[in-house]
């Protein structure tokens, strides 16, 4: 397939997990993707791994500069990197919280703002942000997280409104609890890892976690020309658990 063949993209935070999986996507869909990572090591060819910390404005604005020049200009960004963290507004430190902002919101902010100019120039501009159906949704034992995520769904819409009229589509992906190696360390530190990872599939009305792949698809589409009459819009893939309200089983 090479619905996005002569387009360039940047992923971040695509070394891994669903960051890794929508640079794959894009690139089989024929696109030229630059990944951006803390440690693009481990990324291979056809990707261009650039190393690069969201949370330091230099170091993005370095990596989007080489990205443009080594891929021949910058169709499509998905900012993807981000961190998580486990508890209550009383169980994380005022550190936490400002690290967690830095780079999930913050780092939003620095990598379009560094990749705007490149974006304006092309015929076909989109920006896809990672939210999570923590945005929209109480997760417990995730304060900090949800609380980023909920900035993150408000700076789409801000940035879809700012500049749909430079002809820059905006949108962003709500993933459900996703079979990534983010979430496997996580359940690794549980006290039981089986019975944590029964619970995260059981409150998806699917049964199962998302998976990467089935996220980067959403993520290809909205960056896609097919998607050229959608902006501001936030497209869930979490197994129904923003919308569906479904009765217990009877197992009587």
């Amino acid at each position: 397939m090479t619905g996005l063949s002569g387009l360039k993209a940047v992923v971040t935070g695509g070394a891994s997990g669903i960051g890794l999986a929508t640079a794959r996507a894009l690139a089989a869909q024929g696109a030229a993707v630059a990944v951006l990572d803390l440690d693009p090591g481990g990324v291979s060819e056809p990707l261009l791994g650039l190393q690069a910390d969201v949370s330091d404005d230099a170091s993005v604005r370095a990596a989007v500069e080489q990205a443009a020049e080594r891929l021949g200009g910058l169709d499509i960004l998905v900012n993807n990197a981000g961190i998580g963290a486990v508890g209550t507004i009383e169980d994380n430190p005022d550190e936490q919280w400002h690290r967690v902002m830095d780079v999930n919101v913050l780092g939003i902010v620095r990598t379009t703002r560094a990749a705007l100019p490149h974006l304006r120039r092309s015929a076909h501009a989109a920006v896809v942000n990672t939210c999570s159906i923590g945005a929209t949704a109480g997760l417990p034992q995730r304060a900090v997280y949800c609380a980023s995520k909920g900035a993150v769904l408000s700076l789409t819409l801000a940035m879809a409104a700012d500049h749909v009229r430079e002809g820059i589509r905006v949108n962003c992906v709500n993933p459900g609890t996703a079979d990534t190696p983010w979430v496997s360390r996580l359940l690794d530190a549980a006290d039981d890892p089986e019975a944590e990872r029964a619970a995260l599939k059981a409150r998806q009305p699917l049964g199962r976690l998302v998976t990467a792949d089935e996220v980067a698809a959403a993520i290809v589409y909205l960056a896609s020309p097919a998607a050229a009459s959608v902006t501001g819009t936030a497209l869930a893939v979490d197994g129904g658990m923003q919308g569906l309200r479904l009765r217990p089983v009877d197992r009587s």
